[in-house]
């Protein structure tokens, strides 16, 4: 299934339905007071989390969306039925804006969470609410309220527990390949991942954590270049940052570089733990099993080769110590 992190959808919620305007006729009654019932309640648009969907893509083809209207009152107080609901199941870690006001509307980050994004309008009130002593045979009955109407669009942020951070062609999807059973498409080209991709990484006694590989930053990204926010705002999911740098490249400059796309798109991201990767080490000549390279004192530094599995182990350990104290320091 082809992977979607954006939907513009229309939506209207359902009318209220009209209150009765009635009178209690019976046999024995024959100028009963007013028993007009009222309308029913118009059908919300509402959001439910599904987490075993993992792309808005289905609301990509299904931009328009109506609840149903509340039906009319009836007499003997007897009130519409309400309109029923229409609820759009989404991933979690779906983010609802109003398109036109950019009102952030809510997210949903749990199983069944809901979030209400247009309300169905009020039934109107029957003609019995409104008698009085001067006014026994009131003729007027409420109209249902209008439904909401708004443009919304949705973003998924894709909640995982190690997002991969790296330049195109840094090796993330061969990692991710590498130490888990997802497959993503890897080819020897900038940009071969135009989508991100999750895997669950396993370790022995059944400990497991979810890594995201991201399609690459370019620089400006933070500007909306290349694949731009499309890539960034998936990063404010993950709780901790493995970034990847080619060792045939420049190391120090191009982690600086990643770090400046990070800090300018948005700054609080620099204040989740991280850890820095070399990759490719394979393929680098006169290659030094015990190398280190002096690039930030607080971040610890592994240089790995996805291909032969050199230190893919202590990079798997590494990530799971770092995330139990992350868990440790900051409990859900």
């Amino acid at each position: 299934m082809r992977f979607a992190d954006y939907a513009k959808i229309y939506i209207t919620a359902g009318d209220g339905g009209e209150g009765a305007s009635h009178f209690r006729r019976e046999k024995f009654v024959p100028k009963g007071g007013p028993d007009g019932g009222d309308g029913g309640n118009g059908g919300d648009v509402i959001l439910r989390g599904n987490p075993q969907l993992n792309t808005l893509l289905d609301l990509r083809y299904r931009k328009f969306i109506k609840a149903d209207h509340g039906r009319r009152g009836e007499g003997g107080k007897r009130k519409g039925k309400d309109g029923k609901t229409e609820i759009l199941e989404v991933p979690l870690g779906t983010v609802a804006f109003d398109a036109d006001s950019k009102e952030r509307l809510g997210e949903i980050t749990a199983e069944d969470e809901k979030l209400t994004i247009a309300k169905g309008g009020k039934g109107g009130l029957g003609n019995w609410h409104f008698r009085s002593s001067t006014n026994r045979s009131p003729q007027y009955a409420q109209p249902g309220e209008a439904g909401q109407e708004r443009v919304v669009e949705l973003e998924l942020k894709l909640i995982a527990d190690v997002g991969l951070v790296g330049f195109p062609n840094a090796g993330k999807s061969t990692l991710l390949s590498a130490l888990s059973a997802a497959r993503p498409k890897i080819a020897d080209y900038p940009f071969t991942t135009l989508e991100p991709n999750l895997g669950v990484v396993t370790l022995e006694d059944y400990r497991s954590f979810v890594m995201a590989d991201i399609p690459g930053i370019i620089e400006d990204a933070h500007e909306g270049k290349g694949l731009g926010l499309q890539f960034l705002r998936h990063i404010e999911r993950n709780k901790l940052l493995l970034f990847l740098v080619s060792c045939q490249s420049d190391i120090e400059q191009e982690y600086n570089a990643l770090l400046h796309e990070l800090r300018e798109y948005r700054v609080d991201l620099l204040d989740k733990p991280r850890i820095l990767a070399v990759t490719k080490m394979d393929l680098k000549q006169d290659f030094e099993p015990d190398q280190e390279f002096n690039i930030d004192k607080h971040v610890p530094v592994i240089h790995i080769s996805s291909a032969t599995g050199h230190n893919i182990g202590l990079l798997k350990e590494t990530i799971w110590n770092t995330l139990q104290n992350i868990g440790e320091e900051q409990p859900s």
